[in-house]
C-alpha cells in the first residue's frame, strides 16, 4: 500500500462537505493528510468540523495548517480582544452560534486545544503547504505570518519558491469551482462557503475529488 498526500481547502465549517469528502478519500495509515486552514467560521458546523478532524488521528498522518480566521480566534484568546468584532465579521458568529455559546472561551477545551496545534507551513520532498501565500525569496521557517495567512492571489501571484517545490495554497476563493494550477502553484479554495466545492487533491498523482455543502460529489472529469 503506498503512501497519499492529500490536500484539503478551506472548509469553513461544512462538516457535511468534509465528511463526504474523507468518505471518498478513505484515509489510510500511510496517508499523509494536510488540511489548509480555514477550518472554522461562516458555515454551520464548525464543531463536527473539529470533531471530525480530530478522529482523523486514528486513522492517518493528519497535518492542520493555521488559516487566518483560526489566528484571529487564537489571538482573541490570548487576551487581544479588540479582535472581537473582526472575528465576528469574519464568520465568528457562526461558529459561536453551532457552539451555543457567547463568548470564544466558551468553546470546548479540547476543541481550543486541537486548534492551537496548528501549523503555520509544512513542505514534503516536492510540495510545500501555506495557508494563503509566501515570499518566492525566503525560506519557509522565515515567510512572513502575513503572506501566510493573510495575502490574497487576487493582488498578484508569488513567483516560483527558491526551494523548486510546488506550493500548494487555500485562501484564495476560485469562484469558479476549479482549481487555480500555474504549474508551480495550485489553489485548492473552491468557494464551499459560497456555494462552490470543498476541494481534495491528491498532489502525487493530481487526483482530485470535490463535494458540494449537501454532501453531493461533483462527478469526475
Amino acid at each position: 500500500m503506498t503512501e497519499r498526500i492529500i490536500a484539503i481547502g478551506d472548509i469553513h465549517g461544512y462538516s457535511v462537505a468534509l465528511a463526504a469528502i474523507l468518505d471518498a478519500v478513505q484515509p489510510r495509515p500511510l496517508d499523509t493528510l494536510v488540511v489548509l486552514g480555514d477550518l472554522i467560521d461562516r458555515g454551520p458546523d464548525s464543531p463536527g468540523v473539529i470533531e471530525q478532524l480530530m478522529g482523523l488521528a486514528h486513522y492517518c498522518r493528519l497535518i492542520p495548517i493555521l488559516g487566518n480566521h483560526e489566528e484571529v480566534f487564537l489571538q482573541l484568546l490570548q487576551g487581544q480582544y479588540y479582535l472581537l468584532d473582526r472575528w465576528l465579521a469574519i464568520g465568528g458568529q457562526s461558529t459561536l452560534a453551532a457552539y451555543g455559546c457567547e463568548f470564544p472561551d466558551d468553546i470546548p477545551l479540547p476543541h481550543i486545544e486541537f486548534l492551537r496545534t496548528l501549523m503555520p507551513w509544512y513542505e514534503t520532498r516536492a510540495h510545500f503547504f501555506v495557508h494563503a501565500s509566501y515570499d518566492p525569496g525566503k525560506k519557509l521557517p522565515k515567510q512572513p505570518a502575513d503572506l501566510l495567512r493573510w495575502a490574497s492571489l487576487n493582488d498578484g501571484l508569488p513567483g516560483p519558491h527558491r526551494s523548486g517545490k510546488i506550493a500548494i495554497v487555500g485562501h484564495t476563493a476560485q469562484r469558479s469551482g476549479e482549481i487555480l494550477d500555474v504549474g508551480y502553484l495550485a489553489c485548492i479554495d473552491t468557494c464551499i462557503y459560497g456555494g462552490g466545492w470543498l476541494t481534495a487533491l491528491d498532489v502525487t498523482t493530481g487526483h482530485v475529488w470535490q463535494a458540494d455543502q449537501a454532501g453531493n460529489m461533483r462527478p469526475e472529469r
